[in-house]
C-alpha cells in the first residue's frame, strides 16, 4: 500500500460526513509498514464503536467508516472466519463490521456488514508462513500460496469498500 497522509485519509471516506471525517483520531502514520498492509484498518480511541478502512480503490485511496458493537467494548466474540483474509488458523478475534453505504442509500438507513478481523490483521495473517499441510517443503508453492492470499484479500477487501461507496 503507498504511504497516505492524514488528509488524504481525511478526504478518502465515501460514507462519513465532512465532520466525521474531520473528527476521526487517526493512527500515528509515521509508525506503519506501508509495505506490509493491503489496508489501513484502525478504531478510533475516542469513539469505541467507530473504526475506519482506508485502502486503494482503482489507484484512489477510499476509506470507509464501521461500526461494531463488539470490537472494542469488550463483548466476548463468536469464533468465526473472517470474510477478507478467510484465515482459518485465527478465528477468535473476529467482529461484524457494518458500513452505512454512501449517498441516499445512507441516509435512508442502509448499511451492508462482514466480518473482519476485530484487530485488522489480515495483512499479516495472509503473509504468514504456509503450513506444511498447505504446501509441503516447496518454497515456490508457499510463495505462490501467499501471493494468491495476499491478491484474495485485496479483491475481497475492495469489493466490500466499492460495494459501500455505490451510489446506484
Amino acid at each position: 500500500m503507498n504511504p497516505l497522509t492524514e488528509k488524504q485519509i481525511r478526504a478518502s471516506f465515501v460514507n462519513a460526513s465532512k465532520r466525521e471525517a474531520a473528527q476521526a483520531t487517526l493512527p500515528d502514520l509515521s509508525e506503519i509498514d506501508w509495505e506490509q498492509l493491503d489496508y489501513l484498518g484502525w478504531h478510533d480511541r475516542k469513539a469505541p464503536l467507530s473504526s475506519y478502512v482506508v485502502l486503494e480503490l482503482d489507484g484512489t485511496p477510499t476509506g470507509v467508516l464501521l461500526r461494531s458493537s463488539d470490537a472494542k467494548t469488550g463483548r466476548a466474540r463468536s469464533k468465526g472466519v473472517c470474510a477478507w483474509c478467510e484465515d482459518v488458523v485465527v478465528t477468535d478475534e473476529v467482529s461484524l463490521y457494518v458500513a452505512r453505504r454512501a449517498g441516499a442509500k445512507g441516509r435512508n438507513g442502509n448499511t451492508i456488514g462482514t466480518l473482519i478481523c476485530t484487530e485488522f490483521v489480515c495483512s499479516r495473517n495472509v503473509r504468514r508462513t504456509p503450513t506444511f499441510t498447505e504446501a509441503g517443503n516447496d518454497p515456490e508453492m508457499r510463495e505462490l500460496i501467499t501471493d494468491r492470499r495476499i491478491a484474495g484479500l485485496r479483491e475481497r477487501a475492495a469489493r466490500f469498500v466499492a460495494e459501500v461507496g455505490s451510489t446506484r
